[in-house]
């Protein structure tokens, strides 16, 4: 009977497979855009129906965008940054080395 992998090992394997390294980056961008706008919506004191009112989205929109469940074009972006009174800031830099 074959050894069951650790968790590291199957998340390194994983990894190797095509496109998996540029999936996980988006994924990871997608949830910490969702952290950031929960957080300002939290600060502010309004839950989700609030903010997606301001926004011109559903309840279950935010949520999923909060969750980091999708990935966001700019409009939706623009539209999240103009209903909490904040700027929408893209930006290109060059990696450290």
């Amino acid at each position: 009977m074959a050894e069951r992998s650790d968790w590291t090992e199957l998340r390194d394997r994983r990894m190797r497979e095509p496109g998996a390294a540029e999936a996980y980056e988006v994924t990871r961008l997608a949830y910490e855009l969702g952290r950031t706008i929960r957080r300002m919506r939290e600060d502010r004191g309004w839950s989700q129906s609030g903010l997606a009112d301001r926004a011109g989205m559903t309840q279950s929109a935010v949520a999923r965008f909060e969750a980091g469940g999708t990935v966001p074009s700019l409009p939706v972006l623009e539209r999240l940054a103009h209903a909490l009174d904040a700027d929408l800031v893209i930006q290109v830099r060059p990696r450290v080395a």
